[in-house]
């Protein structure tokens, strides 16, 4: 197959989920689908030499996209997150893994970009402590840093007690 049609099959096969991750990060449809497509645009100039090297291009592509993410967040920072969930339309979603109620997806929006993304990588894409480190580029005990205070300041806003959820991590 060559590099043309390999890179087709590979956006036809993931683009669904890239984007619905983004939405996750970025908190806008709009937004996601610009940063799915400014890094499938990049990733296409060099698709032979990735495909050929990397052990799972759809993990490199999740990467690519979290550090566009956590970059755009930076380079943009004046861009304020709409207040409205724009959850994707017309797609098929589990509901409870991935629509989280307006009021959690309001919370998950206001956490640091880091702690927001380290919650989305272990609870949405399910990836463990170290895949999240080899993801955002950090080391494991900043993983665990980012993943619990994220899940403090959501409890916290949402009101669960710390004796409910203690030891449920």
């Amino acid at each position: 197959m060559d590099d043309t049609a390999s890179f087709d099959q590979f956006v036809h096969e993931h683009q669904q989920a890239l984007v619905r991750y983004a939405v996750l990060l970025s908190g806008s449809r709009a937004d996601a689908e610009d940063l799915v497509q400014e890094v499938l645009v990049r990733i296409y100039q060099r698709w032979g030499e990735l495909a050929g090297s990397t052990a799972s291009p759809y993990a490199y592509v999740r990467r690519a996209v979290t550090n566009e993410y956590l970059s755009w967040r930076r380079r943009w920072s004046t861009r304020h997150i709409r207040t409205v969930p724009e959850l994707p339309e017309g797609e098929h979603f589990d509901r409870h893994r991935d629509q989280p109620d307006e009021r959690l997806w309001r919370l998950l929006r206001e956490l640091p970009r880091q702690q927001r993304a380290a919650v989305v990588l272990r609870y949405y894409e399910d990836l463990t402590d170290a895949e999240i480190a080899e993801v955002l580029s950090c080391r494991l005990p900043t993983v665990r840093s980012h993943v619990s205070r994220g899940l403090a300041a959501l409890r916290s806003a949402i009101g669960v007690p710390e004796r409910a959820w203690r030891g449920h991590d």
